[in-house]
């Protein structure tokens, strides 16, 4: 496992990290706890030392098996990060974001980054966690109700009492993380980034390399389709959330694109899975790619993609398949 320091903080995070959104069951059907905990025994056994949770994950479930799993662990060699700003049980202040299904009721749910909700939240997160403290710790959304400075000083607050190692942003775009950055040193810039969704490769990568600002890529995989299985299986359930989320993209290309990539994948020993997070995690800016996983071989799989070696004239080809409007370009 290759580790890489995040900003200009002191904290290394690895290359590929446990992505803990799947395991708290929100929009994902539900969840095994004895795969969950599981999953981030075989993570950690394999070197994924980095562990990304957030309170909405399963409304508190998926930090409580990340602690749960953490118990009788060297607290030390795990780098825990976990986010606040996204508000199912406040007062109705924030910016409203969407409806959520919590016990059989629908739940709105609020973007607020104000300074005495986020410290609430660290509280409670820090109690489900089973730790006195978060490595990084990351606003989820940004808040169009509360000054951006407030929450920065509120962060900062938490850094000169030890609560947290560093701050982090997460959906930030380069106007709000410069904002931020006039009041905090903010550590990263968590981000949707994936082989069919590169744009902040316009303006959000080159802003962070210049300022040292680290980037976590999340949804490396688009919730599945890039391992192939969707075609493989040729359908989802009726009910699967997927389904609208996939149409937004072109599928034939996608198709295309897999195929191309496949005699590489078996090249390396490889799945279609581990060549497409090492991909990802050798991009320019990207500190760490999260991977989500709901038991142990998935976590272990994972794991092993950052054992891949991708050699200048591979990357360059995968670059110009990415490129193409049909993603049939000649090796």
């Amino acid at each position: 496992m290759e580790y890489r320091q995040i900003g200009t903080s002191d904290i290394q995070l690895s290359a590929i990290a446990y992505g803990a959104f799947a395991i708290g069951g929100t929009m994902w059907g539900g969840n095994d706890k004895k795969d969950s905990i599981a999953a981030v025994h075989a993570s950690l056994d394999n070197g994924v030392t980095t562990l990304d949770t957030a309170p909405f994950y399963g409304f508190g479930l998926s930090e409580d098996m990340i602690g749960e799993a953490l118990a009788g662990r060297d607290r030390s060699a795990v780098q825990l990060l976990t986010k606040f700003g996204l508000v199912w049980d406040g007062d109705g202040r924030g910016e409203y974001f969407f409806d959520a299904e919590k016990d059989g009721q629908t739940v709105p749910v609020y973007r607020l980054a104000s300074a005495d909700s986020l410290v609430r939240e660290l509280e409670n997160s820090l109690r489900r966690l089973r730790t006195d403290y978060i490595d990084l710790l990351q606003l989820h959304w940004p808040d169009g109700t509360t000054p951006i400075e407030e929450t920065m000083t509120a962060l900062d607050r938490l850094l000169r009492d030890g609560k947290i190692r560093a701050a982090g942003v997460s959906n930030y775009n380069v106007d709000q993380l410069s904002e931020a950055r006039q009041t905090l040193a903010i550590a990263s810039d968590q981000v949707s980034y994936s082989m069919l969704n590169r744009s902040i490769e316009d303006e959000l990568v080159p802003y962070a390399l210049e300022n040292k600002v680290g980037i976590i890529a999340y949804s490396p995989m688009e919730r599945g389709l890039l391992t192939g299985s969707y075609f493989r299986n040729a359908r989802l359930k009726a009910d699967d959330h997927r389904n609208g989320y996939f149409a937004q993209f072109d599928l034939a290309f996608v198709k295309n694109l897999l195929d191309a990539l496949q005699p590489i994948a078996d090249r390396k020993g490889a799945t279609l899975a581990q060549l497409v997070l090492r991909w990802t995690s050798l991009q320019p800016g990207i500190t760490s790619v999260l991977a989500g996983a709901r038991n142990a071989e998935q976590a272990a799989s994972n794991a092993r993609a950052a054992e891949i070696t991708l050699s200048p004239e591979e990357l360059t080809y995968i670059g110009a398949l990415l490129d193409s409007e049909t993603a049939s370009v000649r090796y």
